[in-house]
């Protein structure tokens, strides 16, 4: 038996939306279906990043610090920031020092946050103009800020594109699109549309997950 040997199947934009019209039992007809179901999938997209980690969203980013730096901006596609560590270059090779994360109110609660030395926390502002906010203020131009960050899912855009989701969401996101739609154009369909898709996407979503291996040590208050 001969297979194709290839394992690069994907969807164009215009194709995921024609699947999921047919999964509503209708054919697209007109242009502004189209455009509304370019919207829903934006809004789809949305949708995932407040339902948790998206594994191909997650990538290293670097912001090297001047002197006397407590606050910094970060990409507008940002989400959130998951780790971060203050890379310390005026040393070869470059040592990696842990930073700890803190709340609002703890950072709030710095008597004084124009102090400079090697910052040692950051706080992180999830507002329209994304910031982290660093304690002690950086003492040297030799550190850099190194994070992992949530990026927000890019847009759909033109309809020959393909979506920017690893391949493990194609099913999920054909029924969600399926679902959301269905809100607009088959309502009757809605109940069935919305179950595939949560399932779909607790399937993806359980594969989607970092493997490694993780051990819990007891604190016995010694």
């Amino acid at each position: 038996m001969t297979t194709s040997g290839t394992t690069t199947f994907n969807l164009q934009i215009d194709e995921l939306i024609e699947e999921a019209f047919e999964r509503c039992g209708m054919q697209m007809t007109y242009g502004h279906q189209l455009n509304s179901a370019r919207r829903s999938l934006n809004l789809l997209f949305l949708d995932w990043a407040n339902r948790g980690l998206n594994l191909w969203t997650i990538e290293q980013a670097t912001y090297p610090l001047t002197n006397a730096t407590n606050e910094i901006t970060l990409s507008s596609d940002t989400v959130n920031v998951l780790s971060a560590v203050i890379r310390d270059n005026s040393q070869s090779p470059s040592v990696d020092i842990t930073i700890d994360r803190i709340s609002r109110e703890e950072y709030l609660n710095i008597p004084d946050k124009t102090t400079v030395a090697r910052p040692a926390q950051y706080y992180v502002q999830r507002a329209n103009v994304f910031k982290v906010f660093l304690y002690p203020a950086a003492q040297s131009t030799f550190y850099t800020f190194v994070y992992y960050r949530i990026r927000r899912i890019q847009d759909a855009g033109a309809y020959t594109n393909t979506a920017d989701v690893n391949f493990r969401f194609l099913p999920c996101l054909a029924s969600g699109l399926a679902y959301f739609l269905s809100l607009k154009y088959a309502p009757d369909r809605t109940v069935a549309l919305k179950q595939i898709y949560e399932e779909d996407f607790t399937r993806a979503a359980q594969e989607d997950r970092d493997t490694a291996s993780v051990s819990f040590v007891p604190d016995l208050g010694v």
